[in-house]
């Protein structure tokens, strides 16, 4: 008789604690254990984290290029991530997960640093003073308004050129397209590297065409593979895939603000914040569909705690070194294997967490083997052409020479600036008043005053 009592006992119990853990995760996280399973969350996190940890690689890399420390980055990418994607979680109560922007990343250091002079030091002051404000709008509820200020076909141009010159950089990075004194550019020799490149983009697009999981990721770990035999992977004396992280005391909040309050910036920091503002509204609703969480009205729940999040992630970013943090697109991936709660981001996040002591393989992988996650992510974002109204020309022509400029200025920002002005020149000679709003004219005014002063 006593056997059966104790049995309750503990099966009472166990019932008590496994009931107070999905309380938790609900009031946490947003999990509710009647509709929702713990196993398909946890499945949908890890779904979300292969699609996107290619980002660990490709940050870096990317950043690297500004003379900041690549081990230092590695650490600052993963720790702003986690944090980010725990925020959300937390927060927002979403399946989707952020990390540094591709674009953004690409903004930072190809357009700030190479082509308008800044140092990494004064670039990091532009991105934290564009988290702030980002932060300030968005808790003041002003990004819509904001946002409804560009015109719509400006938008899809944006994402669009950004897109191309992402893929360019891929192109560039891999020595498939190298410098040329008579063209500008040209077509590269058959070298190791290009050799690593073209694998990379082969196998990127090969296994997105046939919709592997993570297959971005797998691309740049069989392409660095595919390196070591031809030297450009090289694989240092004792190596060992896992290890301590990196210090990121190298980066970590070496800001400098001696460039910061000049109009020239001002224009840089608008331009880094309309991207940052596209980019995070449009990925946010269009994932919002995907989990059917839009009410009837079109309002999306917790929208304004998601925004909060990417603002407080992009900002925390700025202090640990890395560029601008957004809402990954590839979130999308978690969300189809039935990722609908917290729980499915916060579990990214906590594999972010997990890949700081995987540094020593993440740092091995060469720039040549990222190449072809950047032209995928390119040949992605590409999909906003689909939108563009093709059928004026007063709308055709500034898309046009937005996403033209942007790849062939090396600069996201000059291509923003020419679009915009492009725009209201052209509305302003056809008598369209009526598609021009007072910001669009004050930008312009300021773009023109900004290549003046120049």
């Amino acid at each position: 008789m006593c056997a059966p009592h104790f049995f309750n006992i503990k099966t009472s119990h166990c019932f008590s604690f496994t009931n107070s853990i999905h309380m938790f995760l609900q009031k946490v996280l947003g999990f509710d254990a009647k509709s929702m399973n713990l196993r398909t969350e946890l499945i949908a996190g890890a779904t979300t984290f292969l699609t996107m940890c290619y980002i660990l690689a490709v940050n870096p890399s990317i950043l690297s290029t500004t003379g900041m420390d690549k081990g230092a980055l590695f650490t600052a990418t993963a720790i702003a991530s986690a944090i980010a994607t725990l925020l959300l979680a937390v927060m927002a109560k979403l399946p989707f997960a952020q990390a540094p922007s591709m674009g953004l990343n690409a903004f930072f250091a190809f357009t700030l640093c190479q082509t308008m002079g800044y140092s990494w030091r004064e670039a990091l002051a532009i991105m934290l003073a564009e988290g702030l404000i980002f932060l300030l709008i968005t808790f003041l509820n002003v990004r819509e308004h904001i946002l409804n200020a560009i015109p719509q076909n400006l938008r899809y141009a944006i994402s669009a050129g950004i897109g191309m010159f992402i893929a360019f950089i891929g192109l560039k990075n891999a020595e498939i397209i190298v410098p040329n004194t008579a063209t500008y550019v040209s077509l590269g020799k058959f070298t190791p590297t290009a050799i690593v490149g073209v694998i990379g983009i082969v196998l990127s697009g090969v296994l997105m065409a046939r919709k592997v999981k993570g297959a971005l990721f797998l691309s740049i770990i069989l392409t660095t593979l595919a390196g070591i035999p031809l030297g450009v992977t090289q694989i240092p004396t004792g190596w060992s895939p896992i290890g301590m992280p990196q210090s990121i005391s190298p980066i970590f909040c070496q800001f400098d603000f001696s460039s910061l309050f000049t109009l020239k910036t001002a224009m840089v920091v608008v331009s880094l914040l309309m991207v940052n503002i596209f980019d995070t509204v449009g990925t946010l609703v269009g994932l919002a569909y995907k989990t059917g969480i839009v009410k009837a009205d079109g309002t999306i729940p917790k929208m304004k705690e998601a925004m909060m999040s990417d603002a407080i992630g992009t900002t925390c970013g700025a202090f640990l070194g890395s560029s601008t943090l957004t809402t990954y697109v590839e979130s999308a991936s978690g969300i189809a294997e039935g990722g609908k709660s917290g729980l499915t981001s916060a579990f990214v996040g906590m594999l972010f967490l997990i890949a700081l002591f995987l540094s020593p393989l993440f740092m091995l992988i060469p720039s040549a083997a990222t190449s072809g996650a950047l032209v995928m992510v390119g040949v992605l974002m590409l999909d906003s052409v689909k939108q563009l109204d093709l059928g004026e020309v007063s709308e055709a022509f500034p898309a046009f020479i937005t996403m033209i400029t942007m790849v062939l200025c090396y600069s996201i920002a000059d291509g923003i600036y020419l679009g915009i002005l492009c725009y209201v020149i052209l509305k302003l000679c056809t008598a369209q008043y009526k598609r021009l709003n007072i910001t669009l004219l004050i930008l312009a005014i300021l773009f023109i005053l900004n290549f003046v002063m120049a």
